[in-house]
């Protein structure tokens, strides 16, 4: 199996299945599987090269001539789009039973861990991903669904694109702004002087991850996100 997803490559990692990584693709830190160039770039015949039963890709994050390619070449590949934590959870668990895996205990930690609704305070926030120029999280995506479940209401929810690219002065009224550290590398020293409202700074990871990072990420989120202002 290859992988072509960051969080999808640690949700089958711990298996002895996977013979193929991108370079992007991080965790498990020991990760020890030959890699295969980028998510947007990824080494077409190197993957075809490794006869893979499958590989795992994602709607979003791959390219379709690539995944296309591959097909092409006689490789099956497994695509997941989820857009929600619910359809991330769902995605995840019918991804392992595909590749002969038994559900893993992180999968049943995640479960349990996001079926707890908010009860708290709701608060609005922009949610910028890239600046130069800047770009923010827009409709429908999973980055925004893990935020709203945490009582945090992106502005841009209703935007027309996913990932619109956005003017500071325009935006409409927010109460603060969440700055993960991927793929913008945002931090306390670059993001937060841009901004007159509060600002935190969270693992993109488990902001934007769907995998193991999942049956942690409540609590990380939370814990980076709580002493914000209202």
């Amino acid at each position: 199996m290859v992988s072509l997803v960051p969080s999808l490559t640690e949700s089958v990692a711990a298996s002895d299945l996977l013979v193929g990584a991108t370079d992007w693709c991080s965790h498990p830190a020991d990760l020890d599987v030959e890699r295969v160039r980028g998510t947007k770039n990824p080494d077409v015949d190197k993957v075809v090269a490794l006869r893979p039963d499958l590989v795992l890709a994602n709607a979003e994050e791959n390219r379709a001539e690539d995944l296309e390619a591959l097909r092409q070449a006689g490789v099956a590949v497994w695509v997941t789009s989820p857009r929600t934590v619910p359809e991330a959870l769902v995605s995840l668990a019918r991804m392992l039973d595909a590749c002969g895996l038994d559900k893993p205990a992180w999968l049943t930690t995640s479960e349990e861990q996001w079926a707890v609704p908010w009860s708290g305070p709701r608060r609005t926030a922009v949610v910028p991903i890239w600046r130069r120029p800047w770009m923010a999280i827009g409709s429908g995506t999973f980055t925004g669904d893990v935020l709203a479940r945490l009582g945090i209401d992106n502005v841009l929810a209703d935007h027309e694109e996913r990932y619109p690219k956005v003017e500071l002065d325009a935006l409409p009224p927010y109460q603060l702004v969440v700055l993960p550290d991927e793929p913008y590398a945002f931090s306390p020293t670059d993001g937060p002087e841009c901004f007159s409202v509060p600002s935190r700074c969270v693992s993109g990871r488990h902001l934007t991850w769907y995998g193991p990072s999942l049956a942690e990420a409540r609590d990380v989120l939370l814990a980076q996100l709580s002493d914000v202002d209202s």
